[in-house]
């Protein structure tokens, strides 16, 4: 996790007691592509606008600006996205994937 953290572009959000709750990280060249991912808000702080602020924080971020795409993988959140101008994808069958479960698995 500290190697994913490391070469991320990461966002968090605290309390003033300075406890996190939420995060997120975009994984990005800074010139034409980024990657959304590991995006929470604690279950005790949804409902009070953190989820929006915090996207809105990452899609408005001077980095961010200016790159061709970029994408996010959801099972429940797509109506939040789209506020921030995220789409299904129009042609998913160009994307292709090399999905290994269980790297992260010790041997």
């Amino acid at each position: 996790m500290q190697k994913a953290i490391a070469n991320s572009l990461c966002f968090g959000v605290y309390k003033d007691s300075g406890e996190q709750v939420g995060f997120a990280r975009m994984i990005t060249d800074k010139a034409t592509f980024a990657y959304l991912s590991d995006v929470f808000i604690s279950e005790t702080h949804r409902g009070a606008g953190l989820s929006k602020w915090l996207i809105h924080e990452i899609v408005s971020h001077p980095e961010l600006q200016g790159l061709r795409r970029i994408v996010l993988a959801t099972s429940d959140a797509h109506g939040l996205y789209e506020q921030y101008g995220f789409k299904p994808i129009a042609n998913p069958e160009i994307f292709m994937q090399i999905w290994q479960p269980d790297v992260y698995s010790l041997v």
